[in-house]
C-alpha cells in the first residue's frame, strides 16, 4: 500500500456527520479530509485539480448536492464525485430526472467508516485504472 494520501472534499450540512465522517477517514490513515458544511462555501474554495475524490451530500439547504455538483463540474471534469445521502436512490430513475449528471458512485447513510474508506479507495483506484489505459491507447 502506498502512502499517499488521498485528497477528499467532504460537504454536508450536518455538523456532526461531517465531523464523524472527516475525523473517522482521517484517523484511518489514507486520507487528507477538507470539510464544508457550506455548499456554497466549498464551491468558493474549490481548486481544481486538487482532490481525488469529493463526496457530497444530496439534501442541503441553500444549494443541494446536485446544484454543487454541477457547479463544480464547471471547474473540474475530471475528479470523481460520489453522493453521499440517507434516502435510498435508484439509479435507473435517477438517470431518467437527471440525464447529464454522471453519477460515480452513491454512498447510503449510515454507513460503517471502514466500508465509507473502502468504497472511496476502490473508487479512486478504478479511476487511476481507467486514466492508465487510456493513456496507454493514446
Amino acid at each position: 500500500m502506498t502512502n499517499k494520501k488521498y485528497k477528499i472534499l467532504l460537504v454536508d450540512d450536518e455538523r456532526d456527520i461531517l465531523s464523524i465522517i472527516k475525523h473517522g477517514l482521517e484517523n484511518e490513515g489514507s486520507f487528507e479530509v477538507d470539510a464544508f458544511h457550506d455548499p456554497e462555501k466549498a464551491l468558493s474554495q474549490f481548486k481544481p485539480g486538487k482532490y481525488d475524490l469529493l463526496l457530497l451530500d444530496i439534501r442541503m439547504p441553500k444549494m443541494n448536492g446536485f446544484k454543487l455538483y454541477r457547479e463544480l463540474r464547471k471547474l473540474d471534469e475530471n475528479t470523481k464525485i460520489c453522493f453521499i445521502t440517507a434516502f435510498e436512490i435508484y439509479y435507473d430513475e435517477f438517470r431518467k430526472m437527471f440525464p447529464k449528471v454522471r453519477v460515480d458512485c452513491f454512498v447510503h447513510k449510515p454507513i460503517r467508516l471502514e466500508q465509507l474508506a473502502k468504497t472511496i479507495r476502490e473508487e479512486i483506484e478504478l479511476k487511476q485504472q481507467m486514466e492508465l489505459a487510456k493513456e496507454r491507447t493514446i
